[in-house]
């Protein structure tokens, strides 16, 4: 197999699997591994099944984010739960630790972001006719030294609008230097996909699918007080 794979929710037509940081969720000009690649060959060992295997991608995560990605295991179901994405009827939940204390404690965050593809930024602009909307909802879990701990439920699935988001308000995720952390962090930033939950695309029975906050963390929040300075 192309790298270790933890699988979250496996049946006939869906595979959920947990996405490492740092692993891209599908190919790229870099022909580097991706969590495609996985999937396919998990399937392929499990199953006995002989050439390509059909995954479908219905959702992707950025390369240093980490949590729960859904696969879709017939074209049929990749049809039914890519629309799913598209009409934003999944929920989605992430955890980030943020840098500085967010304040007030819950709320929801409403800006226009406009993406230069040429350098892969965001950013946020306040012309209405420019950009897109997006929408998220917080509240913060506890505070943990000099970093808080937030619960992000977005509304919108625009690329890299977690990350803009809270950074405009000067919480940037610990290890986004992209976006203004000051906090340096190996191969990873502090945003995880902590659960999905989606109808299931023959059933449409209600599945939720969860992953832990990732173990790296846990140095980052023991140190969070005196360490990354």
């Amino acid at each position: 197999m192309t790298s270790p794979l933890r699988i979250l929710y496996e049946d006939n037509h869906c595979l959920a699997v947990e996405k490492p940081a740092g692993l891209l969720t599908m190919g790229d000009h870099s022909g580097q591994p991706t969590l495609v690649d996985a999937a396919k060959d998990y399937l392929a060992w499990k199953y006995n099944k002989p050439g390509n295997v059909f995954v479908g991608v219905v959702h992707r995560l950025d390369r240093p984010v980490s949590g729960v990605v859904l696969f879709a295991r017939t074209s049929k179901g990749a049809s039914r739960l890519s629309e799913q994405f598209r009409v934003r009827s999944v929920e989605k939940t992430y955890l980030a630790l943020v840098e500085g204390t967010v304040s007030p404690d819950a709320g929801v965050l409403h800006d226009r972001l406009n993406k230069d593809r040429a350098r892969n930024v965001v950013s946020v602009v306040d012309d209405e006719e420019d950009g897109q909307d997006c929408v998220l909802s917080y509240e913060r879990v506890q505070k943990v030294g000099r970093f808080t701990l937030v619960r992000i439920l977005p509304q919108t699935g625009r690329s890299h609008q977690i990350r803009v988001q809270l950074s405009a308000r000067g919480w940037p995720i610990v290890g986004d230097g992209k976006y203004g952390a000051k906090s340096r962090v190996e191969g990873f930033i502090a945003l995880h996909a902590a659960s999905l939950m989606f109808a299931h695309p023959t059933t449409q029975e209600p599945i939720t699918v969860t992953s832990d906050w990732p173990s790296a963390w846990r140095t980052l929040t023991s140190g969070a007080g005196e360490g990354n300075r």
